[in-house]
């Protein structure tokens, strides 16, 4: 299946983005805005660079003629933030999954935004995660998510959120704090601070969507 990358502007640290990001020839590499600065500073190229470029450090570089990736600039008003809209051009390109990095810290209102983005592709029948620098977003609705042992590390957190709603029948196995069926109210933080146990562990919502944060997950 066709994956889409996105680098955005947020908090990255670029060390390990070089370390994290896998790209296969076929899939689609945007960078949000100043999500160029990242990309140019490990020595990668994005097929495209989509923004108002309010962010971007290097804007010589997008106006120069021998640039090599297509350049879409948006409209600094508008409705669409520079991550949404590369989110939408990756599902007219036809990706189903999706990878989001520079995406957390920075400013607070567009890390809530970014994490509205993997709504907007789950309603797509799209998945998307987010990749922070020692954490993972993941946002589940109506399913169970599996983590292998080997993926994880023993006393690493991992949190559950209720998102957009309570989440019903709530389960969670292979962890320090097990859950068995219950309520998660997205008034009351219970799923915070859980950790893994070096075993292979499971994240179930019958009814309902989970916001799981997820460290040290290699």
């Amino acid at each position: 299946m066709k994956k889409c990358v996105i680098i955005g502007a947020g908090a990255c640290d670029t060390q390990k983005l070089k370390k994290q990001l896998i790209l296969n020839e076929k899939d689609l590499c945007i960078a949000a805005d100043g999500g160029l600065d990242y990309l140019l500073k490990i020595g990668l190229t994005p097929d495209i660079v989509l923004g108002d470029m309010d962010s971007l450090e290097n804007e010589e570089r997008i106006d120069s003629a021998y640039a090599d990736f297509l350049i879409k600039r948006l409209p600094v008003e508008k409705d669409d933030t520079d991550m949404l809209a590369a989110v939408k051009e990756g599902l007219a390109a036809g990706c189903r999954q999706f990878e989001l990095y520079g995406a957390l810290g920075g400013r607070l209102d567009h890390t809530f935004a970014n994490v509205q983005c993997l709504l907007y592709l789950l309603n797509r029948d799209a998945r998307g995660i987010i990749v922070g620098d020692d954490v993972t977003l993941i946002l589940i609705r109506n399913e169970k998510i599996s983590f292998s042992a080997s993926d994880t590390k023993k006393g690493k957190r991992v949190s559950v959120f209720a998102f957009a709603g309570d989440a019903h029948g709530v389960s969670e196995k292979g962890l320090k704090y097990l859950l068995d069926n219950v309520t998660v109210k997205s008034e009351f933080p219970i799923g915070v601070s859980n950790e893994f146990t070096g075993e292979d562990a499971e994240i179930e919502v019958k009814d309902g969507m989970l916001l799981i944060y997820v460290e040290g997950l290699q």
